[in-house]
């Protein structure tokens, strides 16, 4: 087997991977085109030890390492301490990509730790160091699009868990619209399919020809978005999810949006 063929599955949960690391999806996709360059040149290889995925995303996190300070630094342009370059200062690199392999990416703390290079002990250090920098996030606004009652009733608790306030639950594309034009949400959890055959995405793209906020799609399948051929989210949960993946989403997402709307205190 080819080493495209191994490793096409896994490209569009790393795409994803990659952008909510970086908050980006143009720097996080550069580093993985950079990674499977490197690949290809025979510059890095897999490890044959470990599983296709797991030896990818190693492969990633050497070349993010060697490289990644520089590449941030360009993107650091002297804008306010509110910017995503600036909240990415205020947490190590090593604790972001801990918290995200396995809050986000689903990976058990072991394989994290080799993944990083690390112990399992270090991995559980970096994920608590993570979540108490994005707990520490003031909380918003949640708008939730999302037309299955049960699936929104979960998410409501998890949003509400996390100190937000959900201000309201839409199931077709007119409802989003109109939820939005009665309250400014500071965050969107917006499923694909809707109620009456209408689309998360065309809410979505209607939300934001009027503010600029951050959003989070929920799908059960995300490589119809992740292809890396025209603008995307950054942000995805894939269904069926798991608690910790929707709370890692929505902490990453807060955090690394420039102009979020926060609640007043």
């Amino acid at each position: 087997m080819s080493l495209l063929a191994r490793l096409a599955p896994h490209l569009p949960y790393i795409r994803r991977y990659a952008r909510a690391l970086t908050g980006d999806q143009t720097t996080g996709d550069h580093y993985v085109r950079v990674a499977l360059e490197a690949l290809a040149a025979g510059e890095r290889s897999l490890d044959a030890d470990l599983s296709p995925r797991v030896a990818l995303y190693r492969v990633f996190h050497a070349i993010w390492l060697s490289s990644g300070a520089q590449l941030e630094a360009r993107r650091d342009d002297g804008a306010t301490g509110d910017d995503a370059a600036q909240r990415l200062l205020r947490i190590a690199p090593r604790s972001r990509q801990a918290f995200l392999l396995t809050a986000l990416e689903g990976f058990t703390p072991t394989e994290a730790a080799q993944i990083l290079d690390c112990d399992f002990g270090e991995v559980e250090r970096l994920i608590s160091d993570a979540q108490a920098e994005i707990d520490a996030e003031l909380a918003t606004d949640v708008l939730i699009i999302e037309d299955e009652p049960v699936i929104a009733a979960d998410i409501e608790a998890l949003v509400k868990e996390l100190g937000h306030q959900v201000i309201d639950i839409a199931a077709t594309r007119g409802e989003a619209v109109e939820a939005v034009a009665r309250h400014s949400p500071g965050l969107v959890l917006a499923d694909i399919q809707l109620a009456d055959g209408s689309s998360g995405i065309d809410a979505v793209k209607d939300i934001l020809g009027r503010m600029d906020v951050p959003v989070i799609f929920i799908t059960a399948f995300p490589e119809r978005l992740l292809t890396g051929e025209r603008p995307e989210p950054t942000f995805l949960i894939t269904k069926p999810f798991q608690p910790e993946t929707v709370k890692a989403a929505i902490g990453q997402a807060l955090f690394f949006h420039p102009r979020r709307t926060r609640k007043a205190a």
